[in-house]
């Protein structure tokens, strides 16, 4: 005999390392975006506090790395901000992709929403647009070239000014 069981919600385990630290609070006071228990803040200049508050959600669920806090995501997202200040299309394109994520979410918005599995459900509904497009192409390059996160992942930098990789561990196969 098989048993089915059927999942109900509870507390995701993001939702559960978000309430033990590791995720914060966000709080929108003016032009920032503070995050109180972890010390940063981020101030905008041409974007809503709300949407980069929303952005950093966005980030957080598009490469979701557990082990980097959320000012980092942060930094990545600071680019549409400056951008959004020089292109008025940019910052139409952020802001109305981030409304249309919140008018989907329903009551309270994209990040009212518990689970990641719903959130990123919403953003795979969005994959092929030009909003997610550019969120996930600004930060490929903008949340992975910062250097302090590179030992998080294991990545020591550049290796040709140390000699390249073939002297240095290209053989080597503990990191697996």
């Amino acid at each position: 005999m098989v048993t089915i069981y059927e999942r109900t919600p509870g507390l995701s385990r993001r939702e559960l390392l978000k309430r033990g630290g590791a995720g914060a609070l966000l709080i929108i006071s003016g032009s920032a975006v503070i995050s109180p228990e972890h010390a940063w803040g981020l101030e905008t200049s041409a974007l809503k506090p709300e949407t980069m508050a929303t952005l950093i959600q966005v980030a957080r669920d598009i490469y979701p790395h557990d082990q980097v806090p959320d000012r980092y995501y942060a930094v990545a997202v600071k680019g549409h901000d400056e951008m959004a200040g020089k292109d008025p299309a940019h910052k139409e394109l952020i802001e109305n992709g981030i409304a249309d994520l919140d008018r989907k979410a329903g009551s309270g918005g994209y990040r009212a929403l518990g689970w990641e599995e719903q959130r990123v459900a919403l953003l795979r509904d969005l994959e092929n647009s030009p909003f997610f497009q550019a969120v996930r192409g600004g930060l490929v390059v903008s949340l992975y070239n910062q250097k302090e996160l590179w030992p998080i992942f294991g990545y020591e930098g550049e290796s040709y000014s140390k000699g390249g990789y073939i002297a240095r561990g290209f053989n080597d196969i503990e990191w697996l």
